[in-house]
């Protein structure tokens, strides 16, 4: 008798990783072809307002310069981080605590934002600022999830020899980001953390993509668990100890 949960939970990270990278190598590749017309789009509405003698007439090139603007903003977003990632010396308890307080300062009264820290976790070498990202994507989300009432909880946890794509880990943090509201919606959950693709209203589709495509230039992985009343975004750091 052998256990399989492990192998076949490995198969199906590393399918989403290879999902994942072939999504955004798409939309990187789309994002390119669109830069260069809308730079010239917005280019050539710079040069017909100086002629225009009409000021009612300037306010239209003022939208297409406006919305060109808008569009490259859009495109720089799904493009995600660009430069190499940074080797700092990192407390991942300082970080959680970072994002926690950000968090804690735009949630509505009725949101508890809670926290169950392992404090025997080392420090350890990864990019700080990109893990903030990532944790702050995450939690934004689920603070967007509750609305006014709910829990928020940030734990960190550590496991031994785990596997991340194919490759073995002496050691991994597991950072967890519990909320109970609604859930994500069933027919998402395998395709949450693809470019434009979510489950808000009022949401772009990008945040979740670029926090998965910043963990897997760190090595790491998130995954996501969820049912009404407990969704859990779990993000996989391996640990370079210091």
């Amino acid at each position: 008798i052998s256990v399989v949960d492990r192998p076949l939970r490995i198969a199906r990270d590393e399918a989403m990783i290879a999902q994942q990278e072939h999504a955004s190598s798409l939309v990187r590749g789309l994002a390119h072809e669109i830069k260069n017309p809308l730079g010239g789009l917005r280019g050539a509405a710079q040069l017909l307002a100086r002629q225009l003698p009409d000021r009612d007439l300037k306010e239209y090139t003022s939208i297409i310069i406006r919305e060109a603007d808008r569009l490259q903003s859009l495109i720089d977003r799904m493009l995600g981080p660009t430069t190499r990632t940074r080797r700092d010396v990192v407390n991942l308890h300082e970080v959680l605590e970072h994002v926690r307080k950000i968090i804690i300062a735009g949630a509505p009264d009725g949101v508890d934002v809670r926290f169950d820290y392992d404090p025997s976790i080392p420090e350890c070498i990864t990019d700080r600022d990109r893990l903030i990202q990532v944790v702050l994507n995450i939690a934004g989300n689920a603070l967007q999830a509750l609305k006014h009432t709910g829990r928020i909880t940030f734990r960190s946890r550590v496991v031994s020899s785990f596997t991340i794509g194919g490759t073995r880990h002496p050691l991994v943090a597991r950072i967890e980001i519990i909320d109970d509201g609604p859930g994500v919606p069933s027919s998402l959950v395998d395709q949450i953390f693809f470019p434009m693709v979510t489950g808000n209203s009022h949401g772009t589709g990008l945040g979740l993509s670029i926090a998965q495509t910043i963990m897997n230039q760190l090595g790491g992985l998130i995954e996501c668990a969820s049912e009404p009343g407990n969704t859990n975004f779990t993000v996989l750091i391996p640990m370079e100890i210091v």
